[in-house]
């Protein structure tokens, strides 16, 4: 603990839709590790995916991993980020939200992202120290293995915040498909996870056809780079859809789809618009168990290469954070946060973020 005994804070999902808090002293970082105070924290899908008891692993403890924070106190030989940037106390500091041990056949055969020790500690309840295991808290403590790097001076807080998830998650599947310039992509789902792919893709040079439900999102989309939208609403069918797409690509289908929209009717509905040979990168369902009709016959006669993607390979937060840097004023990410709320009212923020009453949530954490 520190010289002061000061304490922070944690919010703890005790069980799906019920919250509380409690106080825990600060704890001096060890070796290698890092204690923030959080600056800010986004409600991500995932955050609504355990506050409704529909993940997998996660069921209690303390929430929250989309975030930027400053640097409270370095343990013994932090001396930069993973970039070799030199750190101090006070600088601004985003982290992947999972730790990287290197050890793990994941790691070993280069699957950092899949590392087998990802959620050692955020799925350790706050009783157990270090205590501030998620970033619904006033501070978070940095684990040895756990990729952080410095946000450049030049990156707004609020567009740092979504850097560590939607960001670099999106633009690693985006290089596993390769995506590159003059191509075609269908993004399914213009939230968070979509309007980070869109203009990761836009940047890319590749022409975007983004695909949702919600009119005010799709307008959205076109401020990140959408060249065509789609409304599900003005087509009754997955045939009728299908052959927008195909009128947008000279009748070929695209080459790539995205599915980031978390339902799995979506899924299917991705491989009607890729063309024979195309690629399809599947990230927004996470829930194992939730089944849907699927045609294998149309996938094979395709050869459709299907890409899933959890987490990213650590780098790639760095990458997100220069992205986010050499874009800086093109895109309005800042934007993408429709409702702040405080730190006394996280609860208020997961109900109406669940009841989508808001699209896209950040919590801003206590500043004393």
């Amino acid at each position: 603990m520190n010289d002061n005994h000061a304490k922070g804070r944690v919010a703890v999902m005790d069980e799906p839709e019920k919250l509380s808090y409690r106080e825990y002293e600060l704890p001096k970082p060890g070796p290698g590790a890092v204690l923030l105070k959080v600056l800010r924290s986004n409600i991500c899908g995932s955050e609504l995916h355990i506050w409704r008891g529909q993940h997998p692993t996660k069921k209690k403890g303390v929430l929250g991993h989309e975030m930027i924070g400053e640097i409270h106190s370095l343990g013994d030989g932090v001396t930069t980020d993973y970039a070799g940037e030199p750190i101090q106390k006070g600088d601004r500091i985003v982290s992947a939200y999972y730790i990287t041990c290197r050890k793990c056949t994941a790691c070993r055969e280069g699957h950092f992202h899949l590392c087998e020790h990802a959620y050692d500690f955020w799925n350790q309840p706050p009783e157990v120290s270090p205590h501030f295991h998620g970033t619904f808290a006033s501070h978070y403590y940095i684990h040895p293995d756990q990729y952080f790097y410095k946000v450049p001076d030049n990156v707004s807080e609020t567009s740092a915040a979504s850097a560590n998830c939607a960001l670099s998650q999106v633009y690693f599947g985006l290089d596993k498909a390769g995506v590159t310039y003059g191509q075609t992509i269908v993004i399914q789902g213009a939230g968070g996870l979509g309007l980070n792919a869109t203009a990761v893709a836009k940047e890319k040079g590749a022409r975007v056809i983004v695909v949702d439900g919600v009119e005010s999102r799709l307008q959205q989309a076109k401020l990140f780079g959408a060249d065509h939208t789609l409304n599900l609403n003005d087509y009754g069918s997955v045939e009728e859809r299908a052959k927008a797409v195909l009128d947008l690509t000279d009748g070929k289908g695209a080459e790539f789809a995205m599915e980031v929209a978390g339902v799995p009717a979506a899924f299917a509905e991705g491989i009607h618009y890729i063309r024979p040979g195309g690629k399809y990168v599947t990230i927004g369902n996470i829930t194992p168990g939730k089944l849907i009709e699927f045609d294998p016959g149309l996938l094979t006669r395709k050869s459709i290469q299907i890409i899933p993607v959890v987490r990213y390979n650590p780098w790639y937060l760095y990458k997100a954070l220069k992205f986010l840097s050499d874009t800086q004023g093109k895109y309005p990410f800042d934007g993408m946060i429709d409702a702040e709320f405080s730190m006394d009212d996280i609860k208020l923020a997961l109900d109406k973020s669940a009841a989508r009453e808001v699209t896209r949530a950040t919590i801003i954490m206590d500043r004393q």
